[in-house]
């Protein structure tokens, strides 16, 4: 059966060594307009701005917020329904960088960034979930945080509005230079928003561990820009393209800075994205306000990653290791991700180790050759993975700031949570791959290829993949069978919590009791309970529309499927640099020969074969969740208790619920270390630098001054034994002089 797989699998345009040929893009003067997607949300950070200075107290900040995405979506809406099929297009805005030279010897004669777009289908298919995700959850927050109006609401946004101005930037720039802007313009706002309550410690440390951690890939993404300007003398994208097309592989010159372009490239996607080791930053943005984990979690800087090894694909083509590499460090950090994710208890910190675990998946999907499948999930991850981080947060805005799952249950019966639960709902079983959901859709294109490519390390990193896809499927409804599940009993959070309280509050709930029940309606018992409250209409109107996105994201695959036609995604990968990793048909559909040929090869079985037993991990992690988290609650906490008292399994639940000692690890190895050498060299500088060769060499004459003061007092016998110790110091030299003559 691998052998069959080895000779026929998907035929992939380009093999590692031989670069993809991507088609040279057309000068567009007449798509100028297409530059007001980047420039709505940039003058909305403006007018944020400027109600912050004024110190505008209502709610016009979001307004202004919201309206400004909403129209670069539909300004990018309208360029994706105008824009000509037959090629990528580049867009000249206005001259930014420019330097040109002259002189013997030089490889290179200029340097050129203009500040210029490069617009294709991939860039239009990012830029679509950009910017109408960025504006539903923009509405959302006008909301979710009204009570901060007056003190950051402006802040807020004015953040939030930088935020989709640098992710545009990083997209649609049509060269290197601008999309580092927009790459350390996203690590700047996320900096901003995760650090949003800059009173609170913990959301402060978050902020700096996401700025550090970011800046380690950021080097990395700084050196292969220099390298790709060194080596093909441009960083425009299309320049970069052609000279690719025309130029010897890296693999064959034997040229090591060509060699280290993708491995560069890789590491900055790892920092951005956050995969092994560079992980560690994202579940501790959970200190921001909800909306910016929907934003940073779904669609916008942690798909930066995946976009960049997408855009620069071809570069990856051509050295043997580098996609392979990619691919063992994806599947990692989805297996890792989701063993913590299992042991956590805070709801949204669930979460964010499941986001991280699905971008290995994605990482898995570009390594193993199937950038349709990554992007694919990148797009369907987007919508559903937004709708759970916005429940979460519609969980803990009514609920006082509680996120511990261990203190709510049965939400689905309380008055208001009606329309959370169920969302929550849909979206668990998008992200634990159930049978015809949009996640199970694109989950089964990645694990499928991998399968189907078929050397060892692709197979075993797929079945590593169908393990994770079973804990997958059980922490996500671990989580819903015991927050929306089961009996209606909750406890509302406390001033004090963990996240964001500063807003949680002062909804006017009296938090007297701080172990309230409710009945099956939701109210409390007894004079001062708490009584949770349901959100209005923004948030249970955005939760449709995104719940509603989560479902349509499903809609390639059905059509490709009846239409016997390409998945729609697909096709917009396949026009686009990301076509060398997009096989001869997709999951979604295939053309009728193609279809007959390939199952004469034996690769469409393959593809059913994994989608029959992928479900069924799926629907066992689920039945799973349900044994231990619904029907048998005692279960799972027995379970617990004799893991932990056997010497043989303690270690196993402590470490899924101390996240591996990753943290610990690196304290121990760079945190502790860099603190030591900090205060060593700081004694050095104190006392050696500073005490004793600058200040001490500076008291010499000082104290030299000292010893003879006394001689110039102003006294007539001080100047008088001075006269005499003159004449005295003067005879002796004259006599020494002499008696040396004599001798």
């Amino acid at each position: 059966m691998m052998e069959t797989l080895t000779n026929a699998a998907f035929a992939i345009p380009a093999v590692l060594g031989e670069a993809t040929a991507i088609k040279p893009a057309v000068p567009a003067t007449d798509l100028g307009w297409a530059g007001l997607i980047l420039l709505f949300p940039a003058v909305s950070a403006v007018l944020c701005g400027i109600c912050a200075a004024m110190r505008v107290k209502g709610k016009l900040p979001g307004v202004i917020t919201a309206v400004s995405l909403l129209a670069s979506f539909a300004t990018t809406l309208a360029l994706f329904l105008n824009f000509p099929a037959d090629g990528p297009r580049t867009v000249h805005l206005f001259d930014w960088v420019s330097m040109a030279w002259s002189g013997q010897g030089a490889t290179w004669s200029s340097f050129l960034a203009p500040f210029a777009l490069y617009i294709d289908s991939l860039t239009l298919l990012w830029m679509l979930f950009v910017t109408g995700l960025g504006s539903l959850i923009a509405i959302y927050a006008t909301e979710y945080m009204e009570s901060d109006v007056g003190k950051g609401y402006a802040r807020f946004f004015g953040s939030v509005s930088i935020f989709l101005f640098a992710m545009g930037s990083l997209v649609m720039g049509g060269n290197l230079i601008l999309l580092y802007l927009g790459w350390e313009g996203v690590g700047l706002a996320s900096y901003l928003l995760i650090g949003y309550y800059y009173k609170r410690p913990s959301a402060v440390a978050a902020a700096k561990k996401a700025f550090i951690m970011n800046r380690i890939g950021d080097l990395g993404l700084a050196l292969a820009v220099f390298l790709i300007w060194v080596n093909y003398g441009t960083v425009e994208f299309d320049g970069l393209f052609r000279a690719i097309s025309n130029g010897v592989s890296a693999a064959e010159g034997g040229e090591w800075s060509k060699a280290a372009i993708p491995f560069c490239l890789m590491l900055g996607a790892f920092g951005k994205s956050a995969q092994f080791p560079l992980y560690v930053w994202l579940p501790d943005a959970m200190e921001g306000p909800t909306p910016v984990s929907a934003l940073i979690h779904a669609a916008t800087m942690v798909t930066a990653g995946i976009y960049l090894i997408a855009r620069t694909y071809p570069l990856f083509e051509l050295h043997p290791a580098a996609l392979p590499t990619v691919a063992v460090i994806g599947c990692i950090t989805a297996l890792l991700a989701a063993t913590i994710g299992m042991a956590q208890y805070d709801i949204k910190r669930v979460m964010a180790y499941s986001t991280v675990s699905q971008l290995g998946y994605m990482f898995l999907g570009l390594g193993v050759g199937t950038t349709f499948g990554a992007v694919y999930h990148v797009f369907t991850h987007a919508f559903f993975k937004a709708l759970l981080f916005l429940c979460c947060g519609a969980i803990m805005h009514g609920m006082a700031g509680q996120l511990d799952l261990r203190k709510m249950s049965g939400l689905r019966n309380v008055k208001g949570f009606g329309i959370i639960s169920w969302t929550f709902f849909f979206g668990c079983l998008c992200l634990a791959g159930f049978p015809f959901t949009a996640g199970f859709f694109s989950k089964d294109s990645i694990i499928a290829q991998a399968f189907s490519k078929g050397d060892t390390l692709s197979t075993w990193l797929g079945f590593i993949a169908l393990f994770t896809a079973f804990l997958t499927a059980y922490y996500t409804f671990r989580v819903w069978f015991r927050v929306c599940g089961g009996p209606t009993k909750y406890e509302p959070g406390d001033e004090d919590h963990g996240h964001d309280d500063d807003h949680a509050h002062g909804h006017g709930h009296d938090h007297g009791h701080s172990h309230a029940k409710a009945d099956a309606h939701g109210h409390g018992h007894g004079h001062g309970e708490f009584h949770p409250h349901g959100p209005r209409l923004a948030i249970n109107g955005v939760l449709l529309v995104i719940c509603l996105g989560a479902i349509l994201a499903a809609l390639p695959s059905y059509l490709g499927e009846m239409r016997h036609e390409t998945n729609w995604v697909e096709s917009m990968v396949a026009n686009s640099s990301a076509a060398g990793g997009v096989p001869a048909h997709g999951h979604g559909g295939e053309h009728g020969e193609a279809h007959h040929a390939l199952a004469f090869t034996g690769i469409a079985d393959v593809h059913k074969a994994t989608s029959v037993v992928a479900s069924a991990a799926g629907i066992l992690g689920i039945a799973l969740a349900a044994f231990l988290h619904l029907l048998n609650r005692g279960a799972a906490d027995r379970l617990r208790q004799a893991l932990l008292s056997n010497g043989l399994t303690r270690w196993l639940p402590l470490a899924m619920e101390n996240k591996w000692y990753v943290d610990e690890i690196y304290h121990a190895l760079f945190r502790l270390p860099a603190w030591v050498l900090g205060h060593l060299f700081h004694m050095i500088d104190k006392h050696l630098i500073d005490g004793l060769l600058v200040n001490q060499g500076a008291r010499i004459p000082q104290d030299l001054g000292r010893v003879f003061q006394p001689l110039y007092n102003g006294a007539l016998q001080g100047y008088a034994i001075t006269m005499a110790g003159g004449i005295a110091l003067i005879a002796a030299w004259v006599f020494w002089i002499l008696f040396q003559g004599n001798g």
